[in-house]
């Protein structure tokens, strides 16, 4: 099956565990693979050169950076990217293999299927997760935003074809995760200017409860639809604390 002149790029940060399959999956629709690794302690950078990837140092930059720092090395100008955790599925692969790709203004979208281990979370808008992971440098690119960026395009189309996110680990891994990714909002949103509050953690943790389970029917959808309204009340109130936890060591003790 010969590759399309399509780019991909993926960042990673010690993903020796998930960098093989990522790569091995991009294959099938892709002539050209650079990986950007933030400076990994482990066998990552080995393996994804292995795997007949072009590997670019860069500290971390934060999301949006990160993931636009390989565009510029790339020789094509579509450019695919992933994340080291996801990998395309079969039906994806068959619909980006058929794309005419004559109309660089548009980007194209794919479900992304988030899984805890083994366990497909559908419940309370974890599926069908559309995201924009295909499109044109000239036109298209991720906004510069150092967490949660997404891409920006004039135009984008909804292919059903699936990228598979081993999202999770199982639900240790989970809160884990929720405590590193709280941190970097945290980071993020004080870049960004946002100032601390005494309310807006509990404030932001009850919206992001009752949009999971009201707005997003994860109270008719049983203990995955708990788990995910929980674990993203959780996470929306852990980065607001954190973010006036920056603002107290800034100032080198508690807030009045």
């Amino acid at each position: 099956m010969t590759p399309l002149p399509i780019t991909a790029t993926v960042i990673t940060l010690n993903e020796e565990a998930m960098i093989a399959g990522c790569i091995r999956s991009l294959r099938p629709v892709c002539d050209e693979i650079i990986v950007v690794d933030s400076l990994s302690a482990d066998r990552t950078r080995e393996i994804a050169a292995a795997e007949g990837a072009r590997v670019i140092e860069q500290a971390y930059l934060g999301d949006g950076p990160q993931k636009a720092h390989g565009v510029p090395f790339a020789r094509n100008d579509w450019i695919l990217s992933l994340d080291a955790d996801e990998r395309l599925e079969d039906d994806a692969v068959a619909l980006i293999r058929g794309l005419p790709l004559d109309d660089p203004r548009t980007a194209y979208a794919l479900r992304r299927r988030n899984f805890v281990g083994n366990h497909w979370i559908r419940a309370a808008g974890f599926y069908p997760d559309s995201v924009v992971r295909l499109y044109h440098r000239g036109t298209s690119g991720y906004l510069p935003r150092k967490h949660h960026s997404r891409v920006e395009a004039p135009r984008v189309r909804r292919l059903k074809g699936h990228i598979r996110h081993f999202t999770y680990e199982d639900l240790s891994h989970w809160i884990r995760r929720i405590d590193e990714l709280s941190a970097l909002d945290a980071w993020a949103m004080k870049d960004r200017g946002v100032r601390p509050s005494g309310w807006r953690p509990a404030v932001h943790a009850l919206v992001a409860l009752l949009r999971k389970l009201v707005f997003k029917g994860g109270v008719f959808q049983g203990a995955d639809g708990m788990t995910v309204a929980v674990t993203t009340a959780f996470n929306a109130y852990m980065k607001y604390a954190k973010l006036n936890e920056l603002y107290e060591r800034e100032q080198g003790g508690p807030r009045e």
